[in-house]
């Protein structure tokens, strides 16, 4: 099996050889990609789409497209902060508030300056996930750029009672991005219910279960000091 560095390092350079990422280019980082637009509008017709009023999009450009489309559309959107850094690691933006600034809240600059940031007990109930991905498979697995904060998030609003596991995951991707060998997936590792391409949407069969919470063992204890969020949780019996 691949590992999941080497994965995302072969399918940054499909990209960049097929002229596929948007600048400045796929590698380190969840690729723009060319047809992001399109792949908004195919979400767009999903009737789990349709049925959410309150959503987490991922900070990351390729989702500009779906966050502005779903803060058109009425719904809430919630959006991390880079690395939750920061206590009030969320940020809300309700488009009942935002006025004429719908289009420049979907940007980060615009969620920082438009949104309001609000603990993870906070957040409302989520009724869909849309999440950024390096590569993919069709039994939804995924791999995003390393980081693991895309996880870590499920994990921290399943803590809380923001989503459960028939929570709905999807992600927007280029077809390319779309690999036919197996991805190891391990507990604390969010797999996606549908992948959603500039061609349409692809149903998967997932059949990892999503995480229960956070997995404390999975994380250092460096991890647990420089995110604010973590000590109090485990402080409070979590661990």
């Amino acid at each position: 099996m691949m590992s999941k560095q080497d994965l995302r390092e072969a399918t940054w350079r499909l990209l960049e050889v097929y002229q596929a990422a948007r600048f400045p280019g796929a590698k380190g980082r969840i690729p723009n990609f060319v047809g992001a637009e399109r792949a908004a509008l195919a979400l767009a017709a999903l009737s789990v789409w349709k049925r959410a009023r309150v959503i987490k999009v991922n900070p990351d450009a390729p989702q500009i497209p779906v966050r502005r489309m779903a803060l058109r559309e009425g719904k809430i959107v919630y959006m991390a902060v880079p690395r939750l850094r920061v206590e009030e690691c969320f940020i809300e933006l309700d488009p009942s508030r935002l006025g004429k600034n719908l289009a420049r809240a979907s940007t980060i600059g615009g969620a920082d300056r438009f949104g309001t940031p609000v603990r993870v007990d906070e957040v409302k109930p989520l009724d869909l996930i849309v999440c950024g991905s390096v590569a993919v498979n069709g039994q939804g697995a995924r791999v995003g750029k390393g980081g693991g904060y895309s996880d870590l998030e499920f994990g921290l609003l399943r803590e809380v009672g923001a989503v459960s596991g028939r929570t709905p995951i999807l992600t927007t991707v280029h077809p390319l991005q779309i690999v036919p060998q197996p991805i190891e997936m391990l507990p604390h590792d969010i797999s996606v219910d549908w992948i959603v391409t500039p061609d349409g949407p692809l149903r998967c069969g997932a059949s990892h279960p999503k995480p229960r919470g956070i997995y404390w063992e999975c994380l250092s204890e460096e991890q647990i000091a420089v995110i604010p969020v973590l000590g109090p949780l485990r402080s409070d019996g979590t661990r």
